[in-house]
């Protein structure tokens, strides 16, 4: 989404890998019989999925949803979320630190006890922070169980980050160990396309100037040229990338002198099945233990009846779901092990009342998924200036090691883009 909005804005081309734009925020459909395809059959009779898992669009400066808007139709949704304790299938409205009306007394009351009594130590790392935040109670119950599969046990060795995705108020938290609180978070309401993730993806291209199959290998910046996998090559003289920084180094040849910082890995496992008799109403659900080893799952079809296929979708006897399982930097499973991780997936979801026969079951690996950095880790501001002084500016999500959802991601595209472009 970056590199499409930074071609908009300057007037350069676009050099893409894959023969559809949009990278991992990209929708395809696959009929019940199993075939996929990168548009919606004429019949409407298929599942859409997204090979990323669910992308919606969040927060966002009010121009830039302006722009969403103008491209393509959108629906707003409020946000219904909870964590899911498999044992005594409990539910707990997101975020659980505010909604402790729904644990047992004395685990409420301990646990609200510790998060008014505040911090009592130094934060290094995300374990830390985590349990100065939210107490010993909260943290051995949920917070450190789902990170460390979250992070693909990174947890107690980076640093804390986006803590905005789970907001500490001990006032709120008060509040809600007796009775309801307001939504809080980042993502409360969001935005999605009305014709699917792609078609943003599709119609933010025809304003842009892409090359297709265009898959990047070597970056020479002495000649100030990208070579690519086919044998071919293009001179530039700014070059953007939105490739992630630690491959984007490694293409261009460039060393730092630290440590590089981590990321984790995503496997992301698409359903289409016919609805269980227990399956949850919520748009995703957060999980601190699984067999198979998965810490989301979330439901398309909840979201939105059209990722159903269309004689589902008004007695909604089906479902859409995606689930994530990280993993470590380079550890892609095998085809065996993968299919091995599906079968139980499935077990699982059948065991908790969630699917019956399931009609589609479509992994998707995203190798650099969730960026992290080291305590007191220099790395990546070192990597981002070495290359902005050889003409090579990064952008976007994966380029500069952040989080970030589409709205900010094109966002930093367009700015990117209409600055390079105005001082040429």
């Amino acid at each position: 989404m970056t590199g499409l909005a930074a071609s908009m804005a300057s007037g350069w081309p676009i050099y893409e890998a894959c023969e559809e734009p949009g990278g991992i925020c990209s929708s395809y459909y696959v009929t019940p019989q199993g075939a996929k395809r990168p548009d919606s059959p004429e019949d409407g009779e298929a599942y859409r999925f997204e090979i990323g898992g669910g992308h919606w669009i969040f927060g966002g400066d009010p121009a830039i949803l302006r722009l969403i808007r103008s491209i393509t139709p959108v629906k707003q949704y409020q946000r219904s979320s909870a964590v899911f304790f498999p044992e005594g299938e409990n539910y707990v409205p997101y975020p659980l630190q505010n909604h402790l009306s729904y644990l047992p007394e004395d685990v409420r009351l301990k646990a609200v006890t510790e998060m008014l009594s505040g911090p009592k130590g130094t934060v290094h790392t995300m374990g830390d922070w985590l349990e100065q935040s939210f107490g010993r109670t909260l943290t051995e119950m949920f917070f450190a169980p789902f990170h460390k599969l979250y992070t693909a046990g990174l947890w107690e060795q980076i640093v804390p980050q986006d803590g905005y995705k789970s907001p500490v108020d001990a006032a709120l938290a008060l509040r809600g160990a007796f009775g309801k609180t307001p939504a809080v978070g980042y993502n409360t309401g969001y935005l999605y396309p009305e014709e699917g993730l792609g078609t943003l993806a599709r119609r933010l291209a025809e304003k842009a100037k892409i090359n297709y199959c265009k898959r990047a290998a070597r970056i020479h910046l002495d000649k100030k040229e990208v070579e690519f996998a086919d044998g071919s090559g293009v001179h530039y003289d700014v070059l953007i990338s939105t490739l992630p920084l630690d491959k984007t180094l490694l293409m261009a040849g460039v060393e730092v002198d630290e440590r590089p910082d981590p990321y984790s890995a995503v496997l992301v496992l698409n359903i289409g099945a016919r609805r269980g008799p227990r399956c949850p109403d919520e748009h995703w659900l957060y999980l601190p233990d699984t067999r198979a080893g998965f810490h989301r799952v979330g439901f398309y079809s909840n979201v939105d009846e059209s990722f159903l296929p269309a004689s589902s979708r008004k007695n909604k006897d089906r479902v859409s779901i995606y689930i994530e399982r990280a993993y470590p930097a380079g550890k892609k499973p095998s085809a065996e092990q993968i299919a091995s991780y599906v079968k139980a997936t499935i077990a699982e979801l059948k065991e908790w009342g969630f699917v019956e026969d399931v009609e589609v079951a479509d992994p998707t690996w995203v190798e650099v998924a969730y960026t992290w950095a080291w305590p007191g880790s220099r790395w990546r501001s070192k990597a981002l200036q070495l290359l902005e002084k050889r003409d090579v500016a990064m952008v976007g999500r994966y380029g500069r090691w952040i989080f970030q959802g589409i709205a900010d991601s094109l966002r930093d595209g367009l700015y990117v883009g209409a600055a390079l472009r105005a001082g040429q």
